[in-house]
């Protein structure tokens, strides 16, 4: 079962009085849109990386398609909410089974499961592809002296951090490793500076990740399975958002994005300066014609 990377349990109170906020201000249940209005869009995110990558992707699309694309960053909890109460139209990011299982539990009966579009969403143990005589996490039995006995990780809290943990007895790593948390940024940095010197390091990872487009990493192998199953990356409307936005429900319907493309995406987007999302997605989207007509094509 895949864990959140990172804490994300929000008191359900919270989610709602969000979702009221948003009623209140105008932004609540809709009725069904007629000519320009009709062409006006919100889609709320996460502030996860794959999550603001394809958010910033599709507001590009549907943008030149003369759509007005709001997009709103919230907490998962008050997304999954606002969802239900009509606003905002469409979210991008749903995990499922595991991590959204919740809010899913909760909401999803009011809304509309538009499809799964990546479904590789992984934690992983991952270490440079330079070091060719380790593939496999049982590989990293008896050579802890090589790494300094340090696992790099993110934050203490992190899902992935707790599986982890549980992990190292399951391999017998107790003892030989200890797991090093601090920060995704700490991670990340630590990561870059190995790797520019081409030495050893072992890190916990995910994917989707733009890490995998930016360093030369491979995950490894997990026979024992303790670092849980893959999850799916759902697209979710509000209750009658197909019948309102019939276009952009097929374009979602049909949008896919392999490992590789969405770490590309990610990595334009994660490289671009503040403010400059839209401008890298829309980079992104000239520099991939194929992909994208594969789904949003005329």
């Amino acid at each position: 079962m895949l864990t959140s990377r990172r804490p994300r349990r929000l008191v359900a109170l919270l989610a709602a009085l969000a979702a009221l906020v948003l009623v209140a201000a105008g932004c609540g249940g809709r009725e069904a849109q007629t000519g320009q209005e009709a062409k006006a869009i919100n889609i709320g995110y996460i502030a996860w990386d794959e999550d603001i990558a394809v958010t910033y992707l599709f507001k590009e699309l549907l943008e030149r398609r003369g759509y007005q694309v709001n997009a709103t960053e919230l907490e998962v909890g008050p997304i999954y909410a606002g969802l239900a109460q009509g606003n905002p139209d469409l979210f991008l990011d749903g995990w499922l089974p595991a991590t959204h299982a919740d809010y899913w539990a909760q909401y999803g009966p009011q809304l509309e499961d538009l499809g799964v579009w990546y479904d590789q969403g992984t934690l992983n143990i991952a270490v440079p592809e330079y070091l060719t005589d380790i593939n496999s996490i049982e590989d990293l039995r008896g050579r802890a002296g090589m790494f300094g006995g340090v696992i790099t990780g993110i934050d203490p809290g992190a899902g992935l951090s707790r599986t982890t943990k549980e992990m190292l007895p399951a391999y017998g790593l107790e003892g030989e490793y200890t797991l090093q948390t601090s920060s995704t940024t700490a991670m990340l940095a630590a990561l870059q500076k190995a790797t520019d010197d081409q030495k050893p390091i072992v890190v916990t990872l995910w994917h989707p990740h733009w890490a995998y487009a930016r360093y030369p990493m491979k995950d490894l192998q997990d026979p024992r399975g303790a670092m849980g199953q893959a999850e799916q990356l759902h697209a979710i409307g509000r209750a009658g958002f197909s019948q309102d936005f019939p276009e952009v429900t097929e374009m979602v319907k049909k949008f896919r994005l392999t490992d590789e493309q969405l770490a590309s995406l990610e990595n334009e987007i994660n490289s671009a300066q503040k403010g400059q999302e839209q401008q890298a997605a829309k980079k992104w989207i000239d520099a991939n014609p194929a992909v994208v007509n594969s789904f949003a094509g005329q």
